[in-house]
């Protein structure tokens, strides 16, 4: 099956692939003066830096996923349109700056982009239909039998029926106690499973018996392949597993991971490395006059170091240091006379009149970009928190060790959404999590500028919680 699910995905890439090198032959003749067509250097890198981008970010919009996973066209369409927007950007910015001296660059990149998009969306629909139709015809429906009237047999039976493209029909249920929502699909208890088999046209056994079941369990088994049926087992788990859950079978053992993040993918997690690195350091470059200003405003208002460190939790659950300008003025404790964090408060005495400024502006988050240099942070991830708000959370907030799953960030999808400073209020830090946790579920290049963009744009207009 995933063998199957790579070598459609690689067919799909291809038809992208030739796609764009029409697209570009196509484009490069209508500019083309006395119909010259002959690619230069310059043409040749650009080709392959447009097939680079559209790979990378093919991956990040999920423009390849499996054609089983969606029913509709319109996530590929609406991931198309991401994909052809954002490359275009991307060609916008490299004639802005480094290809000044090619011919129409705007014309290039609007005919270029047309073409692309109107390939790609046509050659897309037809290869999903003709999938689709090729699929129907070498399967057919299957007859399923349910053994088990249980809320896992019940729930599967509701699943086939409201999708019909998986190509299953289920006959009956059998249990030894009936259910009386089946509405005459009960066929009998497990001791008649032989007589039930021999007497109705069935292709699979479905088994969603619980755990301690066992028994029955071995001998719906034998008496299905006795009358040479096909048996699947649904694991005793679903109480367990997140929407992201995934199996795969490790020589003779299956093995269920109860949750999976994109960022799983080791080629993903390249990709955010890169991003990372080449957005801090553009933005290190282009700033860097702005540490120079802020540690003399810093030096001049209060007595202490420029800079702020504090020891906070990152990925894997292991200790970071974590750097800031300093805001506030120096001080012997972080926590109070009961032990507990002493987080930034609205007017909090201890913040000092340049703090004020930095803290409001998110400016005092600057030297984070050393973090994400160094690899312990990101650029867009969970806001990591300082020991002893970490160590009473991980104890009282529901999957809150969840986000030791990513590297921490500068700013992150809680942040834009409003959940930043203090937690004092019961349910804060809660909502703060769960905000967390979705894009942790979620991720995505696509999220990640999404996510900067709202941030810079809360920079400017101000937000409410930073203090």
């Amino acid at each position: 099956m995933k063998n199957r699910n790579y070598a459609v995905q690689y067919v799909r890439q291809f038809f992208d692939f030739t796609i764009l090198g029409t697209a570009f032959v196509l484009t490069r003749y209508y500019i083309s003066t006395k119909g010259e067509m002959i690619f230069n250097d310059m043409d040749w890198l650009l080709l392959g830096i447009s097939i680079g981008t559209w790979i990378i970010l093919g991956a990040s919009l999920r423009l390849y996923d499996e054609y089983d996973r969606v029913n509709s066209f319109s996530f590929e369409f609406v991931a198309l349109i991401k994909n052809v927007l954002l490359q275009a950007c991307v060609l916008t910015f490299l004639f802005f700056y480094f290809f000044k001296n090619y011919s129409y660059p705007r014309t290039f990149t609007l005919l270029y982009s047309a073409y692309v998009f109107a390939g790609a969306i046509l050659t897309r629909y037809a290869v999903k239909k003709t999938l689709l139709k090729l699929r129907s015809q070498r399967h057919r429906t299957k007859n399923v039998l349910i053994v088990g009237t249980g809320e896992t047999g019940i729930n599967f039976y509701h699943t086939i029926t409201k999708n019909g493209h998986f190509g299953y029909n289920c006959i009956g249920f059998v249990d030894d106690q009936a259910q009386t929502q089946l509405h005459g699909h009960y066929l009998g208890k497990i001791s008649e499973l032989t007589n039930i088999l021999e007497s109705n046209e069935i292709d699979d056994v479905i088994v969603a018996l619980p755990e301690y079941a066992r028994e029955q369990t071995e001998s719906v088994i034998v008496a299905s392949e006795r009358a040479a049926k096909s048996v699947k087992i649904i694991p005793n788990v679903l109480q367990y597993c997140s929407p992201t859950a995934s199996m795969n079978l490790l020589g003779s053992f299956p093995l269920m991971n109860i949750r999976s993040c994109p960022l799983d993918d080791p080629g993903l997690q390249r990709m955010k490395r890169v991003f990372d690195i080449v957005f801090t350091l553009v933005l290190f470059t282009a700033f860097s006059w702005l540490f120079l200003v802020i540690a003399v405003l810093i030096k001049l208002s209060s007595k202490g170091p420029v800079f702020f460190k504090q020891e906070r939790w990152g990925l894997k659950n292991k200790k970071i240091t974590c750097y800031k300008f300093r805001s506030m003025i120096v001080q012997t404790s972080e926590v109070d006379a009961n032990g507990r964090f002493l987080q930034a408060t609205r007017n909090d005495s201890r913040v000092t009149s340049i703090g004020r400024f930095l803290r409001k502006t998110n400016l005092d988050e600057l030297p984070q970009f050393f973090n994400v240099l160094m690899g312990n942070m990101s650029f867009v991830g969970p806001r990591p928190h300082a020991t002893p708000l970490h160590i009473e959370s991980r104890e009282t907030v529901q999957h809150y060790m969840r986000r030791q799953m990513v590297k921490p960030g500068i700013t992150g999808w809680a942040q834009v959404n409003g959940c930043r400073g203090e937690t004092s209020q019961s349910g804060m830090m809660q909502k703060r999590v769960d905000y967390d946790i979705w894009y942790i579920e979620n991720y995505s290049f696509w999220l990640d500028c999404q996510i900067i963009f709202q941030t810079l744009v809360n920079m400017i207009k101000g937000d409410k919680n930073a203090y």
